[in-house]
Order: C-alpha cells, then sequence, then structure tokens
C-alpha cells in the first residue's frame, strides 16, 4: 500500500466512523425516554431540536440540541486527533449526512443545522461561533428558525474564506448545500409567507 492509499484509507474510515456517529438520533431517543412519544409523529416530523420544541419540553429540546451538536463535533474532532484535518473534515461532512440521512430511520433524519455548527466549531471555530451568532441575531429578528439556520449555513462559507482555508470553505458549502436540499419545503413555505414562527407550533 502506498500513501495515497494509505491516506484514502484513512479517509474512508473518517467517513465511516463519522457516519456511524452521526446517525445516532438523539431527538427520538430522548423524546422516547422522556415519555413524549414518537417526535416523528408531531409537529413537522423532524427529529431535530426544533422539532422537540414542540412537544412542550424544552429541556428535552436543549438536550438535543446539545448532542446533536456534540456528534458532529466528536467526529470531527477525534478524526483530526487521528487522521489530520483533512479527515476532520471529513468525518464531520458525514456526521451531517448521516443525522439527515441515517440509516437506521430509513434515511429520513434531520436537518442538520446543530450538527453542522458543532463540526464547525471544531473544524474553523470563528466561522463556527460567527454561524451561532448569525442564528441567534436572525432568529431574534424574525423568530424564524429555518431562516435563521439558512442564513447562518449559506453565509459560512464565505466567513470561511476570509478566516479559515479553502478547504474549511468547501466543507462548509457542503454544509450549506445539505442545508439547503433538507430545508426545501421551509423555503417553499418562507416564499409563501406561511412559515410558522418560533415557539408558534406547526
Amino acid at each position: 500500500m502506498d500513501l495515497a492509499d494509505g491516506w484514502g484509507a484513512a479517509l474512508l474510515v473518517a467517513a465511516l466512523g463519522g457516519y456511524l456517529l452521526g446517525s445516532i438520533p438523539f431527538g427520538l431517543v430522548l423524546t422516547r425516554l422522556g415519555g413524549a412519544g414518537d417526535i416523528r409523529s408531531i409537529g413537522s416530523g423532524n427529529i431535530g431540536a426544533t422539532n422537540v420544541l414542540r412537544t412542550g419540553r424544552k429541556g428535552l429540546a436543549m438536550a438535543t440540541l446539545l448532542l446533536d451538536g456534540g456528534k458532529g463535533a466528536l467526529a470531527a474532532w477525534f478524526a483530526t486527533r487521528w487522521g489530520g484535518v483533512e479527515a476532520g473534515l471529513v468525518a464531520g461532512f458525514a456526521a451531517v449526512v448521516a443525522h439527515n440521512f441515517p440509516v437506521w430511520l430509513g434515511f429520513k433524519g434531520g436537518k442538520g443545522v446543530a450538527t453542522s455548527i458543532g463540526v464547525l466549531l471544531v473544524t474553523a471555530w470563528p466561522v463556527g461561533v460567527t454561524a451561532c451568532l448569525t442564528w441567534l441575531g436572525m432568529a431574534w429578528l424574525f423568530r424564524i428558525s429555518s431562516l435563521a439556520a439558512l442564513v447562518a449555513l449559506v453565509t459560512a462559507p464565505f466567513v470561511a474564506l476570509v478566516v479559515a482555508t479553502p478547504a474549511h470553505a468547501l466543507l462548509a458549502a457542503g454544509l450549506a448545500v445539505l442545508g439547503v436540499i433538507r430545508h426545501r419545503a421551509n423555503i417553499d413555505r418562507l416564499l409563501k409567507g406561511e412559515e410558522p414562527r418560533i415557539g408558534a407550533g406547526k
């Protein structure tokens, strides 16, 4: 096995590890353990923190947010320590793909916002912090979670070009594309003026 083969194998292992970690559906697990039922039958049917909040269980929603972000951060951190920066970027991206399309749930998962921000915080913390602040600012101004998430994700690649490297910008761009794909229905409702505001139910 030459150096290129070894590097490719390391990235493959990072991708597989990131996918397995990212595919853990914390929102589904926590709502079931907390007696809130199957989150997929509530609100939007999404397994993320925003939909968990629709159960009225703020504690479960916060735990889901932290764990979803944490699994992306952990995947990127561990792979970086083990295989270097490139492995961390690959593992982080794979974790978000897994959250969005988990094999355990028939590839029907969440929208990957918290997991994406967790990955960005570990791989390029200024980009992650900017994404967090952007989300908070947009959510405070417009009270629409999906709009805040989309703006935070779409602006992240441009921030990464300034404060990080092209590789980090490529990761952020990939996460933005995933986010837009998973928010297609939200975008349609935003254009129609029908997207619900934070705290207003489905």
